[in-house]
């Protein structure tokens, strides 16, 4: 079970979210059958999307994290609600290149150290929040840190994770963020330096059997970090047979009769979950009717 545990240093001037996302990252690459690389990308993505879940007011706000770099793996996709449950997609989920010249996955060779980082904030208004950065790694950490800097102008840090076993399954992932808050003293900013510098990596900490909220307490070593909640979010994802249809009736009453036409019967898959739907002529006609009514 995936843990996220938000806490505060005991002065109000430091927030730390931490998260054992093991489980959802293991989902994840059930789903899209990942290589190596690209499991521990797009489990960095997703882990990054489930952190950012704790600054959204609802359940129904959502955000969206879309990695376009040069590398091969393509796009990466991660959405997440307001109670931190993501889902995930990859544009090229197989991508075996060599390990970096530290011996360790090469996150940022399949990513790309060229393209953008976007974040859509939907927070139920008329019009969504977009943000978009340059990529300045690839190794997505430092993309998500780069971000808060850029676009909403709050010093961040942040810490992503994900160690991958030789049969490609998924043996621990997680992260943290830690962002400053106005008010900050000096002397506290000096002793998150200090943490920041010695703690050890993600993966290592919950190897060893660190939980999420061990993680919050030893980055926030020295501040007296008080918990202010703990979720249990999961790779969900939202699609239906229903939201499939109100699709298809978006695209038109020519493009449906020209399927209509065409097939005898239609598949969509749901590029989140892999969940096929299918459609027959008399459904398609079904679904025309509707959009006809819509004129």
């Amino acid at each position: 079970m995936a843990t996220l545990v938000k806490c505060i240093s005991q002065s109000g001037s430091i927030l730390c979210h931490a998260i054992d996302s093991t489980d959802m990252v293991s989902e994840a690459e059930r789903i899209h059958q990942t290589s190596a690389t690209v499991t521990a990308a797009l489990g960095r993505l997703l882990t990054a999307a489930s952190l950012m879940s704790v600054g959204l007011k609802t359940a129904e706000n959502s955000i969206t994290l879309r990695l376009q770099g040069d590398g091969p793996a393509g796009l990466l996709l991660s959405v997440t609600d307001g109670l931190g449950n993501v889902r995930a997609d990859v544009e090229n989920p197989v991508v075996e290149i060599p390990l970096n010249k530290m011996g360790k996955l090469d996150v940022a060779g399949a990513v790309g150290r060229q393209g953008t980082l976007s974040v859509v904030k939907d927070l139920g208004l008329k019009d969504p929040y977009v943000g978009q950065v340059p990529i300045v790694s690839g190794e997505i950490a430092e993309d998500i840190t780069q971000y808060f800097a850029v676009s909403e102008q709050i010093p961040t840090v942040c810490a992503l994770g994900v160690l991958v076993n030789p049969d490609l399954s998924v043996k621990a992932a997680g992260g943290f963020l830690i962002q400053l808050l106005p008010g900050a003293l000096e002397e506290e900013i000096s002793r998150l330096e200090h943490n920041v510098a010695n703690i050890p990596a993600v993966t290592r900490m919950l190897e060893a059997g660190a939980s999420a909220e061990q993680i919050c307490r030893q980055a926030l070593d020295g501040f007296a970090p008080q918990i202010l909640e703990t979720a249990h979010p999961e790779y969900r994802c939202t699609c239906s047979r229903q939201r499939v249809e109100r699709t298809l009736i978006s695209i038109g009453r020519d493009d449906l009769r020209q399927m209509m036409e065409e097939e005898e019967r239609i598949e969509v898959n749901c590029h989140f979950c892999g969940k096929k739907y299918h459609f027959t002529k008399e459904d398609l006609q079904g679904l025309l009717e509707q959009a006809e009514k819509r004129r």
